[in-house]
């Protein structure tokens, strides 16, 4: 292990959680992944033994059959996930959102009912706001929930929905008109519902159909999908946090947590492409000597760890602001649009050193380039990022008189 990216303050027990995942990552995720990637295959035995250290159940309380640890163990675990493979860590990444809503805002009924089960992994989540005709614009969701007697009928088609085939629990945003009188701003119109569903595609229940995978770039074996309501029906005590109009609220909410988690992603990618360059670089001769005596190659190198070190202390900082219970918007897009940033520059200068070999797909590196793009727009791209920067900021430094 080396010497970028530690975390100071950490207890025995976080110290523990992280070197059980990091040796996971070394033994079971590495040496599996590149493999997996080329074929799109779901990494149905990997997911297993993250289920049995209980990384599925990492945040939710010890009440719930979790272990209670914070934002931070957690971004932390997710960042040695991504190291090993992003893919794994967007598995989690959607189920902990789901599972960090239903404790926030969940009736006790939900919570007594999905906590345990998510906890052990058997409920897995999925959450969807996206939809074909908008990109981050939330605010211009079509897909409606309309009241029936004591359910309600969903009707939309929803989009980019990471762990849409294998999940069987999605949240999903729609607008509900109920209550609340025209000319209501968007954002208040809207609401959360939770729907169960069996894993698969095609129509998995009545009104519901999971077309199949999207053929992506990179961000392989996780399943991206789209979700087709037509008519669907929801009861009403799956309505989240029991009342309609809080949807914009509850999913921000959940977003926030997981632009840390992106960040972390970032951190895990840019952290083992910097270990594949400065490996290579150490193995790799020209003109009589490693390609990391040439100082052209130790400037790269200089500029990828202080970069793979940047990110990792304000995703920290951002976890930890949360963790206290303070707000942490500005502090989770900083650290995003940066790992983000970061990560894909890293990525290159890895596959620079690499010369030809980083275009062969023999070497890991060629994957990560095709990966780290994905953090780019993932939980709102960077220019939704610098806008929620600039506004906080602005709202901050605002001057008086």
């Amino acid at each position: 292990m080396g010497r970028l990216a530690q975390t100071d303050g950490l207890t025995d027990v976080q110290r523990e959680i992280l070197s059980t995942v990091r040796d996971f990552v070394d033994k079971e995720i590495i040496p599996v992944a590149t493999d997996l990637e080329h074929r799109d295959e779901y990494p149905a035995q990997i997911v297993e033994g993250l289920k049995d250290l209980g990384v599925f159940g990492l945040m939710i309380p010890e009440e719930y059959g979790g272990l209670g640890e914070s934002l931070l163990t957690y971004a932390l675990c997710v960042e040695e996930i991504a190291r090993g493979w992003m893919s794994v860590s967007g598995i989690i990444n959607t189920h902990f959102i789901v599972a960090y809503m239903l404790k926030q805002h969940g009736t006790q009924e939900q919570k007594d009912h999905f906590l345990p089960k998510m906890a052990a992994g058997e409920i897995r989540g999925a959450f969807s706001m996206s939809e074909p005709g908008l990109g981050s614009d939330v605010s211009a969701i079509t897909s409606k929930g309309v009241r029936d007697g004591d359910d309600f009928l969903l009707t939309g088609q929803k989009m980019w929905l990471t762990n849409g085939g294998t999940s069987t629990l999605v949240a999903v945003l729609c607008r509900t008109d109920e209550g609340h009188p025209e000319g209501t701003a968007p954002h208040k119109s809207m609401t959360t519902f939770l729907i169960e569903k069996e894993p698969g595609f095609g129509e998995v229940k009545p009104g519901l159909t999971i077309p199949g995978k999207i053929d992506k770039m990179g961000y392989k074996g996780v399943d991206t999908t789209e979700l087709i309501m037509d008519g669907l029906r929801v009861p009403a005590d799956r309505v989240l946090g029991g009342a309609t109009g809080r949807g914009f609220y509850q999913m921000m909410d959940g977003v926030e947590v997981g632009r840390v988690n992106v960040a972390a992603r970032g951190c895990g990618v840019a952290q083992r492409a910097f270990e594949l360059g400065v490996a290579y670089a150490q193995q790799r001769q020209t003109f009589g000597k490693p390609i990391a005596q040439h100082q052209a190659i130790q400037f790269k190198l200089a500029e990828m760890g202080t970069k793979v070190e940047a990110a990792h202390a304000m995703m920290v900082n951002a976890a930890r602001k949360k963790d206290s219970g303070r707000r942490n918007d500005l502090e989770a897009g900083m650290a995003k649009y940066l790992a983000s940033e970061y990560c894909k520059e890293v990525v290159e200068d890895a596959f620079r050193i690499h010369g030809g070999y980083g275009f062969s797909k023999e070497y890991e590196i060629e994957r990560l380039y095709r990966e780290a793009p994905m953090l780019l727009i993932g939980e709102g791209t960077a220019e939704i990022q610098k806008m929620i920067i600039g506004r906080r900021l602005l709202e901050e430094y605002r001057i008086q008189g």
